[in-house]
């Protein structure tokens, strides 16, 4: 028994207790972008739906690989590879898809960022346009790759976004 933590959990240098404390230490970082569209939700959520137009949007190379399964080709279930210059590609699921409203993904296959979660909103802004919010949070366990990554992808989104407008 482990009276720091009480009851019969192990202590951190055990089992999952190491599990959890490894995790706890990797310091979380967020890339948060809000802009206002002059288009309405429903264009500013289908263009941005599509993984292919994401390669502006990221500074990446996206390739779609497998539509979703809930009846939408950008829905739950789907899955995208992204290659960003050199390093080692990897794949994104669509985890929420809530049209013209909400799209969430995640990392899940092939990088060393834990924890990695995008969250797209878009809600009516005025008359016709669109307030979109994005919150993308990312972790590493490699010292200074998260806040390296969340500076790159900041700039990015940001570049990227002024495309949207004008294309969606």
């Amino acid at each position: 028994m482990d009276a720091a933590h009480g009851g019969d959990y192990p202590g951190p240098e055990h089992g999952a207790g190491a599990a959890i404390n490894k995790l706890c230490g990797v310091r979380a970082h967020h890339v948060v972008v809000d802009r206002v569209f002059s288009k309405p939700p429903e264009r500013i959520f289908a263009y941005l739906a599509e993984h292919e137009n994401l390669a502006e949007v990221f500074g990446a190379k996206v390739t779609r690989l497998k539509d979703g399964d809930d009846g939408n080709r950008n829905g739950v279930g789907s899955v995208r590879k992204l290659q960003v210059g050199p390093a080692p590609p990897f794949e994104e699921t669509v985890t929420e898809f809530e049209p013209p409203s909400r799209i969430v993904y995640r990392i899940t296959k092939g990088s060393p960022l834990r924890g990695h979660v995008g969250v797209m909103t878009f809600a009516p802004e005025g008359e016709h346009g669109t307030q979109f919010h994005y919150d993308i949070r990312l972790a590493s366990p490699i010292p200074g790759l998260a806040a390296l990554v969340k500076a790159s992808l900041t700039r990015s989104v940001n570049k990227g976004l002024v495309k949207v407008e004008r294309d969606a």
